[in-house]
């Protein structure tokens, strides 16, 4: 019996889309507002799913506890009230578009989850724009 249990948490992050080969013109055209060279925010929703076995002994696919503590280190504490460009490694070098994002936040737990699960991450830029990334 395999069961997605899900984890959603929040985070408040700016960032600036801005592609460094582009001219100025160009990045406009493409990115338009979120091009803002004084960058603009998001309050961000992010939820982690884990898909797995049904624990015959406790009854969990995973501590939920154990879910919410690594997602708060893994992102919120380093990703919450930052600017995504200028605060974090991460994004020095990479557009910080929702996709990007959900790709480096789904590496950062693939690397402290068991692959005995499925780990998927969905991020909500704004209550209608979301993402979601599989591996």
């Amino acid at each position: 019996m395999r069961v997605t249990v899900c984890r959603k948490e929040h985070f408040n992050a700016a960032h600036r889309l801005h592609n460094p080969a582009w001219t100025d013109e160009q990045n406009s055209a493409v990115f338009g507002l979120c091009n803002n060279p004084h960058y603009h925010g998001h309050n961000y929703e992010l939820v982690v799913k884990l898909t797995g076995t049904v624990d015959p002994e406790t009854g969990y696919v995973y501590d939920m506890k154990k879910l919410s503590d690594l997602v708060k280190e893994e992102v919120v504490s380093k990703f919450d009230h930052r600017n995504l460009n200028l605060d974090t490694a991460e994004f020095r070098e990479l557009n910080p578009t929702a996709e990007n994002i959900a790709v480096v936040i789904w590496k950062k737990l693939r690397d402290k989850i068991s692959p005995d699960y499925d780990l998927a991450v969905q991020l909500y830029e704004t209550e209608r724009n979301f993402v979601e990334y599989n591996g």
